[in-house]
């Protein structure tokens, strides 16, 4: 179980380092989704898969369908692709800051202690996430609240940066 979490964590980290690499919006998606479902699996390793589970369906289901509009109106011919020398520079260059940070503040010394998954904790017949479904409507109401309008002011911001002063996809009606 430990090596699977860890195994785990690190396509996340190498994931997210090709996301921040690749400047093309058409393959950071693909990277995306599987970052999110990355994220997603640790979660459910550590026993919340109804945490897990809302994160899948809130980010996959609303901000990539925002994104793919967004790309939709955006236009670029020749995108950069995961084999341009560019982004194998830039990914690089983040896998190498990663381990440097990992090095510099010790992260690599305590790896495998006091990571414990969900059937890890004995005879217990209650799971960790059962609590957190009521816990997560009766004090997380504001929360979501919060999150919403901060998904309603993403759109607005990315459909404006996309629209520039060509107008994206749209300029040739």
């Amino acid at each position: 179980m430990m090596y699977l979490i860890e195994f785990v964590v690190v396509c996340l980290v190498v994931v997210l380092a090709g996301v921040a690499s690749n400047p093309s919006p058409y393959f950071g998606a693909s990277g995306l989704v599987v970052g999110a479902s990355a994220g997603c699996g640790i979660l459910v390793l550590f026993g919340n898969s109804f945490v897990s589970l809302v994160l899948l369906l809130v980010y996959l289901g609303g901000m990539l369908v925002v994104f793919a509009y967004s790309v939709a109106l955006s236009s670029d011919p020749f995108p950069e692709s995961w084999g341009d020398w560019l982004v194998g520079v830039y990914f690089g260059g983040y896998i190498l800051l990663v381990v440097l940070f990992g090095v510099l503040f010790g992260v690599f010394e305590n790896i495998g202690f006091g990571v414990e998954g969900a059937d890890s904790w004995g005879l217990s017949v209650v799971r960790v996430d059962l609590s957190g479904v009521s816990l997560l409507y009766y004090w997380g109401g504001w929360v979501l609240l919060v999150g919403g309008w901060a998904l309603l002011l993403t759109l607005f911001v990315v459909l404006e940066l996309t629209r520039g002063l060509t107008r994206g996809g749209v300029r040739v009606v």
